[in-house]
C-alpha cells in the first residue's frame, strides 16, 4: 500500500470519527435524547481509564523496537499499548451503535481500517490495536448498560 494513502486515510478515518461523535452529542442534546449523557460519559470515563493504563505499561512503539521509519509519522515514545486511537474508535463505534445501528457499524468498519493502518504505519503492535478495540467495545456496552 502507498505511503500516501496510508498517511491520508489514516488522517481521514480520524477526522471522520472525531468529527461524527460531537455531532451526534449535539443531535442529541437538540432532540433533548436521555441517551446524551450516556454517549457522552461511556467515552470520556474510559478515554481518561486508557490513558492511565497506558502510561503505567509505557510500551515502547514499533519504531523504537525494530529502529524503523513509521509511514504516519510519530516521535511519540511509549504509550503504545493499548492504541488510543484504535480504543477511540470502538468506544465511539460501540456507544453510537446504540444510537444508530447503520451508523454504529460504519464507524466500526472504520475502526477496523484504522487499527489497520496504524500497525501497517508502523506506530502500534498487532496487540496494541487489538486490546484497544477490545477495551473499546466493552467500555461502550458497559456504558450504556450501567
Amino acid at each position: 500500500m502507498n505511503k500516501k494513502i496510508i498517511t491520508h486515510l489514516n488522517l481521514l478515518i480520524t477526522t471522520l470519527i472525531y468529527i461524527t461523535y460531537p455531532l451526534v452529542l449535539f443531535y442529541l442534546i437538540y432532540t433533548r435524547d436521555e441517551r446524551f449523557w450516556r454517549v457522552l460519559l461511556a467515552p470520556a470515563i474510559s478515554f481518561v481509564f486508557v490513558s492511565m493504563i497506558r502510561h503505567y505499561i509505557d510500551a515502547p512503539r514499533p519504531y523504537e523496537v525494530k529502529e524503523i521509519d513509521p509511514i504516519i509519522k510519530k516521535e511519540t515514545k511509549g504509550n503504545s499499548f493499548p492504541s488510543r486511537h484504535v480504543f477511540s474508535a470502538f468506544v465511539i463505534a460501540t456507544t453510537l451503535y446504540f444510537i444508530s445501528k447503520p451508523l454504529g457499524i460504519l464507524l466500526m468498519i472504520a475502526g477496523f481500517l484504522l487499527a489497520v493502518l496504524r500497525v501497517i504505519g508502523g506506530v502500534h503492535f498487532p496487540r496494541d490495536v487489538i486490546v484497544g478495540a477490545i477495551i473499546g467495545i466493552v467500555s461502550g456496552v458497559l456504558g450504556f448498560y450501567i
